[in-house]
């Protein structure tokens, strides 16, 4: 008998809130700021930022700066600025499919925390701007955590936080290989990928994962089948 799922870990921007391009041109914003070229880095910085998508904002301008610390946190503060103003823009919005999938899934016994490598006020102004508050148990940063993706720590202060008795009742979701790398080293029993956001199938294939779907709505049939086998 299979496990129930108790708690299902997301990812905001490409997983459940759509941007249209928001976070990237905010990076580009970020790094203008600060007077970076593609000419004066050892790597192209537009690759880099699509390729650590999901990872905390912070360690990503901290390794394109190559460590200096002052210098990203000028870069991660106006990125901050820029994207919390594409968000009172109204340039994000839910994946379809993602209210029907908190609603369905909290309606079957599980816990939904949103884990982003945003910062903590900018994470908070996307759920308010989307009034998401009533929609979700637990919303969770790097900050808030220790150390941002790949790295599990996110994933274990919700099962901490939200008193989960066992990993394996852990579903982690995610539109990049950070998260699904995340998700295995948390030790959740369910590793879902998802299509709607930075990495292709075959960059969500090439890393530890039990599940690609297409997309968020997919998700409460993929969990609802396996809470009706975990009960037989």
């Amino acid at each position: 008998m299979s496990t129930p799922i108790r708690l299902v870990a997301l990812d905001m921007a490409g997983t459940t809130v759509s941007d249209d391009g928001a976070v990237e041109e905010a990076f580009q914003q970020a790094l203008d700021a600060v007077g970076l070229t593609a000419g004066s880095l050892r790597r192209d910085p537009q690759e880099y930022v699509r390729r650590t998508m999901g990872q905390s904002k912070i360690a990503v301008f901290t390794e394109l700066l190559e460590g200096d610390r002052h210098r990203a946190e000028q870069a991660n503060a106006e990125f901050e600025r820029a994207f919390d103003q594409a968000v009172d823009r109204g340039e994000v919005a839910p994946i379809p499919g993602t209210e029907s999938a908190f609603a369905q899934l909290r309606a079957a016994g599980m816990r939904i925390c949103l884990t982003t490598g945003f910062s903590p006020a900018t994470r908070e102004h996307i759920v308010s701007v989307l009034d998401w508050k009533g929609m979700i148990d637990l919303a969770l940063s790097p900050a808030d955590a220790g150390r941002g993706r790949p790295w599990p720590d996110m994933i274990l202060t919700a099962v901490l936080r939200l008193r989960i008795d066992d990993v394996a009742e852990v579903a982690v979701v995610g539109d990049t290989d950070s998260d699904l790398v995340a998700g295995s080293r948390s030790g959740a029993s369910m590793v879902i990928g998802v299509l709607t956001g930075a990495h292709s199938r075959s960059d969500l294939t090439s890393v530890p994962h039990t599940h690609i779907i297409d997309s968020v709505a997919d998700l409460p049939a993929l969990l609802l089948s396996r809470a009706g086998a975990a009960q037989t």
